[in-house]
């Protein structure tokens, strides 16, 4: 799914919002988890997963072209962990909901 395709589907579930909302919406949403990123933070939506980076040290690397040695810099990478609900989803498990207790139950349970 493209980041176009996101934003129509989502317009489409959303009558409510106009499609340029739903743009800035998702554009936000992107930018505030690439900035977070950006200052070395981690990002965790619960049920999908992490967003964090990993630091790959400066190494040798060989130009493939003529097999001569180039100095790699060091990096930050984006690294994603996906949660344990996005991960039985995929794999076909079912989904399920959180156990929900009716309110008298949970009002009695207050008591």
């Amino acid at each position: 799914m493209t980041r176009s395709e996101l934003i129509a589907q989502l317009a489409a579930a959303n009558p409510h919002l106009r499609q340029p909302d739903v743009e800035l919406i998702v554009t936000t949403i992107f930018d505030e988890i690439i900035g977070a990123l950006a200052r070395g933070d981690r990002v965790e939506l619960r049920g999908f997963g992490a967003f964090s980076t990993k630091r790959r040290d400066p190494r040798t690397g060989r130009n493939p072209r003529t097999g001569t040695a180039v100095a790699v810099d060091g990096k930050a990478v984006p690294y994603f962990k996906p949660g344990k609900e996005l991960r039985e989803r995929v794999n076909g498990g079912p989904l399920q909901d959180p156990p929900r207790r009716p309110r008298a139950a949970a009002a009695a349970a207050k008591a």
